[in-house]
């Protein structure tokens, strides 16, 4: 959390003799500092009711207001109800690291035309465990899906001299962790998936059945 000093203050005259001889008043002590703490930036907490249980979001709306706006459109529109999470991919093989990705999956009928990149180094965010981001292409392309990050994977943020934008972080998993992991240990599709994600889509996508602001 920041914290700032107010400056302390004193009092520069002082009292000149009044006979001589007489001695010069103190200074005054100084005034005890004052810590005032920022606000925490606000945040929007969701529900996502998955056949497996479910995980609670909190977004950043202060710190990624562009995505978070976009990803709220979806969930108050109730477009990503009936998604899945559909894409498991371990970083290292004992599932400590990697991500889990859900959302439209391209379906043209439900998406918003693509938002503007919000990168980490912009934001101030990074991806830590838990964190949620937007899956895209390249830069100004994401839509509609998005991953949760296992393990600390902050090679996934932007680097701070502009050679990489990153990926835009814009909220945390507050409970249910213990879902995504069990998301990330289902089995997959050896044949489905092109390029780079084949072999990394579920078997069984799992279904997310309603994405709500939490009352």
């Amino acid at each position: 959390m920041q914290r700032w000093r107010l400056p302390g203050w004193v009092l520069l005259g002082t009292l000149g003799p009044l006979i001589a001889g007489a001695q010069e008043s103190p200074l005054p002590a100084e005034a005890p500092a004052i810590s005032v703490a920022s606000p925490a930036p606000a945040t929007i907490d969701v529900v996502m009711h998955t056949a497996l249980g479910d995980i609670h979001v909190a977004l950043e709306k202060d710190r990624a207001p562009i995505t978070v706006a976009n990803f709220l459109r979806y969930v108050d529109q109730k477009r990503f109800d009936n998604i899945t999470f559909y894409r498991g991919v371990k970083v290292s093989e004992d599932g400590k690291y990697g991500l889990l990705q859900g959302g439209l999956k391209g379906n043209p009928k439900l998406m918003f035309k693509p938002i503007a990149h919000e990168p980490t180094s912009a934001t101030g965010l990074s991806h830590l465990d838990g964190t949620l981001s937007m899956a895209r292409t390249d830069p100004g392309t994401a839509t509609a899906d998005f991953f949760i990050v296992i393990g600390d994977l902050t090679s996934l943020d932007a680097k701070p001299d502009g050679s990489d934008p990153g990926y835009a972080a814009f909220g945390r998993v507050t409970m249910g962790m213990d879902i995504v992991h069990q998301m990330l240990e289902l089995p997959r599709s050896a044949d489905a998936g092109d390029g780079s994600m084949k072999g990394q889509m579920l078997a069984e996508p799992v279904k997310v059945l309603t994405v709500r602001r939490a009352q």
